[in-house]
């Protein structure tokens, strides 16, 4: 982005006082507020629908989420003299959620368990009956990936002379590709017997990432990948990335539902499509995927080491599975 940004903001109220680069964006302290400016290339359709969604839990008190701004001719996309098209946000000059802190984790599942509250009482309009808002279900995607692996195996199988990452897929594959099975026909008999009122808005990408920690509250960003599906989802990314990191360690990840269960009980029909999420050995397919679509005349060594970590770390994983299953 070039200096067109100072004539973007000219299109908005409000006076600059201080300008720096951040997440790929222009930041922006002004007269009124920390705002963000960025490139968009979405439809305005959705922008609609965010900005509906993020008005109604900002009155519902989830006031931390980087609702839009309009401009001063009252829309919500402003375009450049090249064309390029941006949208401006309120911002926040919170840090993002440490990983590494166990306090700041449960912080952030009480957040999420608020957020999903406050998603359950957004009631469902005909016009946001679009693709990107109502995808497919979870146990379609995990098909999908299924397939993949199946046929990473038959590629590397048919394969003479094997590197040491292809060597790896093949030791490791019978016992991910089980649970893979498992996982996806288990979700998909829940999702079967589960009809339209057990679908609710869901944040679509969290992480710690779009976590952010201030005094007193936790603010939430990036609602672009907002979608009707199930909650259980935006838990499940968000405890895979700190289970990865504490070496799945079971006590913190029943912590993290527990904090999560108080502020919003989860009943079984929760807990066990929680436990499908976890129980798929995404990071494994990941791993297949990345190397099926890569040059497969080479792969990294930290690939190979992440294949094994996977290995080394299946003990604990299956350990948190069966206290996660109860």
């Amino acid at each position: 982005m070039n200096d067109n940004y100072l004539d973007v903001m000219e299109q908005y109220e409000g006076e600059i006082l201080e300008v720096r680069r951040g997440r790929g964006a222009w930041i922006f302290e002004r007269s009124d507020g920390v705002k963000l400016l960025k490139e968009y290339r979405g439809s305005i359709k959705r922008l609609e629908f965010e900005e509906t969604v993020l008005g109604d839990l900002k009155a519902q008190g989830i006031g931390s989420v980087d609702q839009y701004v309009r401009n001063r001719a009252g829309e919500l996309v402003t375009a450049a003299e090249d064309g390029t098209k941006f949208i401006l946000k309120d911002w926040f000059m919170h840090r993002e959620c440490n990983l590494k802190d166990s306090r700041e984790i449960l912080a952030a599942v009480t957040w999420i368990a608020r957020l999903h509250q406050a998603f359950r009482r957004i009631p469902w309009q005909e016009e946001w009956d679009m693709g990107s808002i109502v995808p497919p279900r979870l146990s379609v995607e995990m098909k999908r990936h299924t397939r993949e692996m199946k046929r990473v195996r038959s590629f590397v199988s048919s394969k003479r002379k094997k590197s040491e990452f292809e060597l790896c897929v093949m030791n490791h594959f019978s016992e991910f590709y089980e649970q893979a099975l498992a996982a996806q026909n288990g979700l998909e008999l829940l999702e079967e017997k589960q009809d339209e009122d057990r679908m609710f808005l869901c944040h679509g990408d969290l992480n710690q990432h779009h976590l952010l920690m201030g005094a007193g509250d936790v603010a939430v960003i990036e609602f672009n990948q907002m979608h009707r599906g199930k909650q259980m989802a935006d838990l499940y990314h968000f405890m895979r990335k700190v289970m990865e990191k504490h070496g799945w360690d079971e006590r913190l990840g029943l912590a993290m539902t527990e904090g999560y269960d108080k502020v919003l009980p989860m009943d079984s029909e929760d807990r066990k499509c929680l436990y499908y999420l976890f129980l798929y050995p995404e990071k494994y397919w990941k791993q297949l995927n990345y190397y099926y679509n890569a040059n497969k005349a080479w792969t990294p060594v930290r690939n190979v080491e992440k294949l094994r970590s996977l290995k080394e770390q299946q003990g604990a994983r299956v350990r948190f599975l069966e206290r996660l299953q109860g």
